[in-house]
């Protein structure tokens, strides 16, 4: 038998459909797959777009973040990240800067192809997400998704949703 608080609080779904968790993967896949698809042209994983817009934004916002702190920002593992941030610095998409108070850090800066590439590949995201969530009112899927943000690693969701 299984655990009488988890039955209580929660109820079981009888299909897939009414199941909010295969929803949502079902959903996450189909998302991921359009952005993919746009991102193909522009030769950008959507990792190393989230990236390269991250450290665009955080620049703005911030001036030129760390590594650590661009992981932090995007929800990203800090090691992938940095393996990432090779590929798009071999790219010549951004730089990685030794940081001046911390020499263990490294600061991440976009480059000017990096901020020309990132322009472009950002009209594509957005024209897909459009295209992706047209059938909800974009307030609806904003107010949906801010909520489950906050299911979200502490500070990850907290800090981005009080800056946006």
């Amino acid at each position: 038998m299984g655990d009488p608080v988890v039955e209580a609080e929660f109820e079981r779904p009888g299909r897939p459909t009414e199941s909010p968790g295969f929803l949502l993967w079902r959903v996450t896949l189909a998302w991921q797959r359009a952005l993919a698809a746009a991102l193909r042209p522009y030769d950008l994983t959507h990792v190393q777009f989230v990236l390269l817009t991250g450290a665009w934004w955080l620049g703005v916002d911030e001036g030129v973040p760390t590594q650590r702190r661009l992981a932090e920002h995007s929800g990203t593992d800090p090691m992938m990240t940095s393996q990432v941030l090779r590929t798009l610095e071999g790219k010549g998409l951004v730089e990685r800067l030794p940081d001046p108070v911390d020499s263990r850090a490294k600061r991440v800066r976009v480059t000017e192809a990096g901020q020309a590439l990132r322009e472009r590949a950002m009209y594509a995201v957005e024209k897909a997400d459009a295209e992706f969530f047209a059938p909800v009112p974009r307030g609806d899927a904003l107010a949906v998704l801010n909520a489950l943000s906050g299911s979200l690693a502490p500070g990850a969701a907290g800090r981005d949703r009080e800056e946006g």
